[in-house]
């Protein structure tokens, strides 16, 4: 067999999962091969907690905007604004975003290749080696490349390719299918308030998720979701943008994709891969919040990789489920409930917006999200919350 390169860790995938893992991995001292396919930017309302902003030391100039309100609004057009108050929700630009993690990368000694992963072979050894085309900077004619890897970070995103080959059960993933418009910012327009973004709960948009209107600067994100395959994402994200007033504004591109909204039940395959991101299926359901739970996955993937490099033990890599699940699971279980009953119809969402007036409910809310924990600090506002839900799920309390 010819000679060819040999990595400690092969990286597939440079979104935030995979561009987390090989910066960790990279800082660790082990050598790295950040495998990505160019100009793919992920539909992505493209928020932030400050949790991430602080672990992953993300620097100001990334953010391009700064949301201090949400406005839920329900299919009555009622209109529940709930203010982020003593901090923000920053937003990104998913393309430069990207792209400086996967620099952060490479400077911390990861060596980045261009190209679109095909397969794992295996060697006389049993050892593993990641096939690809590659393609330089300047473009051109792909290359077959084959370099072997003591470990395989698959953060190939949904409906990966290195899940589908090498972990059992990938096959049982549930997914949303999102599209978006990403449109000029109309800054000029009077009512426009580019710190404020729009979470539109009405079955026209979406009839199992929701529809989004989130500024991102000088753009904005505009589109919807939903698990319905016979549902038109773009008429019903043509439909949001006449009602929000954006039915002129300038399109500067449009993105579609499935989105994964259940953690797979398994992430390693018992040898030497292990998945991370989109391909874990770590989207936060209900909220389809992605980047936080894709980043820490990269980097439970990472430690995962470097306990097995360290100790040969292939059950090492099942470390970054275990930890992400006793991290999120709880929050992941009572979203995905919260998905199945309160999107499940108008009348549902009507009374869900209503909830959100409660000012209990919106200042736990966003202490979780902001923070990434389920908050305890207050347990008779929990007490007080539950009683009000319950009040609302058997239609006692006035919508």
């Amino acid at each position: 067999m010819d000679q060819i390169d040999t990595y400690d860790a092969v990286v597939i995938g440079g979104g935030p999962a995979g561009a987390t893992a090989a910066h960790e991995l990279a800082r660790q001292g082990r050598s790295v091969l950040l495998l990505d396919r160019d100009g793919r930017i992920k539909p992505c309302g493209g928020a932030i907690p400050p949790r991430l902003i602080k672990d992953f030391a993300i620097p100001d100039h990334l953010l391009v905007a700064r949301i201090r309100c949400a406005r839920m609004i329900a299919p009555s057009d009622a209109k529940v604004d709930i203010p982020i108050e003593g901090g923000f929700v920053g937003m990104v630009d998913r393309g430069p975003f990207d792209e400086w993690l996967r620099e952060r990368a490479a400077q911390a000694g990861a060596v980045r290749t261009r190209g679109s992963f095909e397969a794992i072979e295996r060697d006389v050894d049993g050892s593993a080696i990641v096939r690809f085309s590659a393609r330089d900077r300047r473009g051109g004619e792909a290359v077959p490349v084959r370099v072997k890897a003591r470990v395989v970070v698959g953060a190939d995103g949904a409906r990966s390719e290195v899940a589908r080959q090498e972990v059992p059960g990938s096959d049982r993933g549930k997914f949303v299918f999102a599209y978006h418009e990403i449109l000029r910012a109309p800054v000029d327009r009077p009512g426009y308030d580019g710190s404020r973004c729009d979470v539109v709960y009405n079955g026209e948009f979406s009839p199992d998720f929701y529809g989004w209107v989130f500024p991102h600067g000088d753009t904005m994100s505009v589109g919807t979701g939903s698990a319905d395959k016979g549902f038109s994402l773009r008429s019903a994200t043509e439909a949001l943008r006449r009602v929000s007033g954006l039915g002129d504004t300038e399109t500067l591109r449009r993105e579609g994709a499935p989105i994964p909204l259940k953690p797979l039940p398994r992430w390693d395959n018992g040898r030497d891969v292990v998945l991370a991101g989109d391909a874990a299926g770590v989207v936060a359901p209900a909220s389809g919040e992605g980047i936080y739970y894709a980043m820490y996955g990269g980097k439970l993937a990472a430690e995962a990789s470097l306990a097995y490099l360290a100790s040969g033990q292939p059950r090492d890599l099942q470390l970054a489920r275990k930890r992400f699940m006793k991290a999120h699971g709880k929050v992941f279980w009572v979203l995905g409930v919260m998905q199945y009953f309160w999107y499940s119809s108008d009348k549902r969402r009507e009374r869900f917006v209503s909830i959100c007036r409660d000012r209990d409910v919106q200042q736990l809310t966003f202490e979780s999200y902001m923070n990434k924990e389920l908050t305890r600090k207050k347990p008779m506002a929990h007490v007080r919350i539950f009683l009000k839900d319950v009040a609302h799920l058997f239609g006692m309390a006035r919508v």
